[in-house]
C-alpha cells in the first residue's frame, strides 16, 4: 500500500506537469516553457509546481515550497530555522528578505565556554541552548505580504496534508534517520515521530501528526500560530524541559527584515545576491571581481591555472569575512570597500600562480575605521518571469537535535554560526571575530547565498546551494560553469567541486574534481589536497535567449526539477 500511495503522489504530480508542458531533454537538461522550480526533494517540487499552475505566483510558489520541505525534508527543511531570500519581479525590481535566526535576549557572549574559558563544544551544537529564535515563519509571513497572491490556507494545505497522511521515506533519508536514531534519543527523552523502535526502511510511511497541527495554527493564524499561542508555549515548555533560553517575548519581537541587496558585476552580468548578516553576496562578489581578468574560458574548466587563480582568490575573500562580516544592525560592515572592483581585482596583484601562498601570511585587508552543510536551497522562476533564490536551514544535519515535543518540529542549532570564540573555528572550520560575536538579539553570520543574475536587463539565472562554509565556492563555481564554461544548467551542477576559505590550509575536492595531473602539479608548488565526500546540492534555473526555463537539479541528493 505504502509503494502505491508513493507512486500516486508522485505520478499524479509529474503527470499534470507534464500533461500541458512541451519539456526536451538535452544532455539530462529540462526545459520548460512555463514556471520552473526546482527544489531538494521531489514532492517539494511537485507542491511547487502544483502552485504555479493553479495561477500562483513564484512568492505563492516559494511558500508552499517552503512548509513542504519542512515535512519531508526535516534535516534542513524547516519552521524551527531560518533563511534568506533573493527576489526579482518580472519588471526588473529587486530586493532581499532575511529572516535568519537570531540570539535569544538571555544569550551572552561567552555563553559556550568553560571556566578556562575554552569553547564547550558540544554545547553550541545539541540540545536546546544551541537554537537561535527561528524565523522561518515570520519569513513566509512578509513575503506573502508583499507580494503574495494564493489564499496563505492555499498555499499550506499541500505541507499538512503530507504531515498528517504521511509520505514515504527515500533511502537516503531511512539512511540518515537510522544514523541519527542515537542522537534523537539522547536529547527527546518524550519521544519524537522521526525516532522508530525497528529499523526505518525505504518507503516506510513518515506520519508526522504534531507538526500538521503545527502547520494548522499557522494556516489559521499567520505569523501568530507560531510566535503565541500554542506552538510558542510548546517552544519555551522545550527550552524549560533542557537547558534553552528562548522565552515568549523572543518569540513575540522576531522580526523579518527586507534589505538591500548586493548588486555588482561580472563581465557586464549583474550579480544580484544577499547582504550581511549573510556574507554570500559580499563574499561571491568580491570573488568574482577577483579573478575577473583571468582567462578562465581560454584556460579551460578545472585547469591548473583556473584552479589555481581560483584557490588564491577564495584564500584571500575568505580571510576578510573573517574578520569584517557579521550582523550589519550591531557591527558596520565595510560593504562599499569589500565589494569595490578595483579593490579586489588590486588585492590579487601581488599573487603569483607559480607556488601557492600560504595562508598564515594572508591577513585581512585593512579598511579606515574599521558559518551546516545541511541547509537547503530552492530556486524558482514564474511564467511572468517573477524569481525566488531562497536558501533556509537549521545548520547541521537535523539542527540541535531537538525535537519539539507538541509541536513535531526541530530546533535549529545555528548558535554555532556566531564567533563562539574569536579565532576559534565553528563546525565548518570557519574562523570570525569581534564582528560575529554573540550578542542578545543579533543575527549570526552565514554564508547562504542565494543569487539571481541578470543579463542585458533580462532574467538569465536563479542559483543556490546549501554546504555550510562550501555555499559561495560551489555557487561560484556553477555561475563560472554557465558563463565562462558554456555548460546548460544541468551540466553546471552535476559537475564536480572544489574549495577553499583561507583556513585551514588545504583545497577540499570531489573524487572526481581536478584530474590527477593537475592534482599533481599543485601538490608540488605548496597546494595541499583534501579528499571529501560531495559538496552542496546546487539548483539552477538558466533563462534561455528564447525565454524557456532549462533546469539544473543537483544529483547529489533527491533533489528534482519539475516545470510546465
Amino acid at each position: 500500500m505504502i509503494k502505491h500511495l508513493w507512486l500516486f503522489v508522485v505520478v499524479s504530480y509529474i503527470t499534470t506537469g507534464c500533461s500541458t508542458s512541451q519539456r526536451t531533454q538535452n544532455q539530462d537538461t529540462e526545459v520548460f516553457d512555463n514556471g520552473a522550480v526546482v527544489t531538494a526533494h521531489p514532492l517539494a517540487s511537485a507542491i511547487g509546481l502544483e502552485i504555479l499552475q493553479k495561477g500562483g505566483n513564484a512568492i505563492d510558489a516559494a511558500i508552499a515550497v517552503q512548509f513542504a520541505l519542512a515535512v519531508v525534508y526535516p534535516n534542513a527543511g524547516n519552521i524551527g530555522g531560518g533563511g534568506f531570500m533573493v527576489y526579482r519581479d518580472k519588471n526588473g525590481e529587486v530586493s532581499a528578505l532575511d529572516f535568519r535566526e537570531k540570539a535569544p535576549s538571555g544569550a551572552s557572549r561567552d555563553m559556550y565556554l568553560d571556566k578556562q574559558n575554552n569553547p564547550i563544544v558540544d554545547l553550541s551544537l545539541y540540545g536546546q541552548l544551541a537554537a537561535g529564535v527561528p524565523g522561518s515563519v515570520a519569513g513566509m509571513d512578509e513575503a506573502y505580504k508583499k507580494k503574495g497572491s494564493l489564499p496563505w490556507k492555499e498555499l499550506l494545505a499541500p505541507a499538512i496534508r503530507l504531515a498528517k497522511e504521511g509520505f514515504p521515506i527515500t533511502r537516503q533519508q531511512a539512511g540518515e534517520f537510522n544514523r541519527y536514531k542515537e542522537r534523537f534519543q539522547q536529547h527527546n527523552k518524550q519521544g519524537a515521530a522521526i525516532i522508530k523502535e525497528t529499523e526505518w526502511e525505504e518507503g516506510d510511511l513518515f506520519i508526522q501528526a504534531q507538526l500538521a497541527e503545527t502547520l494548522e495554527h499557522i494556516a489559521q493564524h499567520g505569523r501568530d500560530g507560531f510566535y503565541k499561542g500554542p506552538t510558542a508555549d510548546y517552544i519555551v515548555g522545550e527550552m524549560k524541559r533542557g537547558n534553552g533560553i528562548i522565552s515568549h517575548k523572543d518569540l513575540e519581537d522576531y522580526q523579518a527584515i527586507w534589505r538591500a541587496p548586493i548588486i555588482g558585476y561580472y563581465k557586464n552580468n549583474k550579480i544580484i545576491s544577499m547582504p550581511p548578516p549573510s556574507s554570500g553576496g559580499i563574499a561571491l562578489l568580491a570573488l568574482l571581481q577577483s579573478i575577473e581578468n583571468y582567462p578562465l574560458k581560454q584556460w579551460g574548466f578545472q585547469s591548473d591555472s583556473t584552479v589555481r587563480a581560483i584557490v588564491e582568490a577564495e584564500r584571500r575573500v575568505y580571510a576578510d569575512r573573517a574578520t569584517y562580516l557579521g550582523d550589519p544592525d550591531y557591527y558596520k560592515v565595510p560593504v562599499t570597500e569589500l565589494t569595490d572592483a578595483t579593490f579586489n581585482k588590486n588585492r590579487m596583484a601581488g599573487v603569483s600562480l607559480a607556488k601557492a601562498t600560504d595562508s598564515e601570511k594572508v591577513k585581512a585587508s585593512t579598511f579606515p575605521g574599521y558559518e551546516s552543510e545541511e541547509t537547503t536551497h530552492f530556486s524558482i522562476v514564474d511564467k511572468d518571469g517573477n524569481a525566488v533564490s531562497l536558501t533556509t536551514t537549521i545548520n547541521g544535519s537535523y539542527g540541535s537535535c531537538v525535537w519539539v515535543d507538541g509541536a513535531g518540529f526541530l530546533l535549529n542549532n545555528e548558535m554555532d554560526d556566531f564567533s563562539v570564540k574569536p579565532g576559534s573555528p565553528n563546525m565548518y572550520g570557519l574562523l570570525g571575530g569581534k564582528a560575529n560575536a554573540i550578542e542578545p538579539g543579533k543575527r549570526m553570520l552565514s554564508a547562504m547565498t542565494p543569487t539571481i543574475i541578470e543579463k542585458d536587463g533580462k532574467l538569465k539565472m536563479v542559483v543556490g546551494t546549501p554546504g555550510g562554509s562550501t555555499i559561495i565556492t560551489s555557487v561560484l563555481q556553477t555561475i563560472l560553469n554557465v558563463l565562462e564554461f558554456d555548460m546548460t544548467a544541468q551540466e553546471s551542477v552535476n559537475a564536480p567541486r572544489f574549495h577553499h576559505q583561507w583556513k585551514p590550509d588545504h583545497i577540499d575536492v570531489e573524487e572526481k574534481a581536478i584530474d590527477a595531473k593537475t592534482r599533481a602539479s599543485l601538490e608540488k608548488d605548496g597546494y595541499k589536497i583534501n579528499k571529501r565526500s560531495a559538496i552542496g546540492r546546487v539548483e539552477n534555473i538558466v533563462v534561455l535567449p528564447d525565454g524557456r526555463l532549462q533546469t539544473g537539479a543537483d544529483p547529489r541528493g533527491d533533489d528534482k526539477a519539475m516545470g510546465y
